[in-house]
């Protein structure tokens, strides 16, 4: 309910995750930003795509209250995909940062950031906000990357991950989903491609 009263966006709903009532009664939530139209059409998700029509400039505040007003002690920040945005979104994830540590500042942050299309300045912009983990998924191997996710590149993600770690300002994680016809000695080469990282 106050979800729709703040006019505010979860990935826990936008992606119908299973999980959204053990991880709200923990005080853990994943906002959405930058709308719920992503303009990219991955096969693994539920997050509906198109051309977006949105930019919500009051919306880093209204979650900055919301995460106040919950109570939430630790918030993950992710987005659908803006490659119709010159820096995809990066200023809005750092103003939202800034509007959580201003109404929530005992809440730990986590940013959840798409790949920006290999825009290192975009990152250079989520980094200098200073979130305590800065998360971007692999989401699979490499040789399901045409099928799974097919406007990123493997590479390019490792990459951020690379240079998202060299700030040593945060806490650098990825995920990685089984169960779409990879092999497990691709799922150990994927894992140490993230070590490596």
């Amino acid at each position: 309910g106050l979800m729709r009263e703040w006019n505010l966006h979860s990935v826990c709903e936008e992606a119908h995750c299973p999980n959204i009532g053990e991880c709200w009664e923990d005080l853990t939530a994943t906002f959405m930003i930058l709308g719920d139209v992503c303009t990219r059409n991955c096969g693994y998700c539920a997050v509906a795509h198109g051309r977006p029509q949105w930019e919500d400039r009051e919306e880093p505040e209204r979650v900055g209250r919301a995460v106040a007003e919950l109570g939430l002690e630790h918030v993950v920040i992710t987005s659908v995909n803006r490659d119709d945005v010159a820096d995809g979104g990066a200023a809005h994830f750092a103003a939202t940062l800034g509007a959580i540590r201003r109404h929530a500042p005992g809440c730990r942050v986590e940013l959840l950031i798409p790949d920006f299309q290999g825009n290192w300045a975009a990152l250079d912009v989520v980094m200098q906000a200073r979130p305590e983990v800065l998360n971007h998924n692999i989401e699979t191997v490499p040789r399901l990357y045409r099928r799974v996710r097919p406007k990123a590149v493997y590479r390019q993600s490792l990459e951020l991950l690379e240079r998202a770690g060299r700030y040593g300002t945060a806490k650098t994680k990825s995920g990685l989903m089984l169960g779409l016809g990879e092999t497990m000695d691709e799922v150990h080469a994927t894992l140490d491609d993230l070590r490596a990282h």
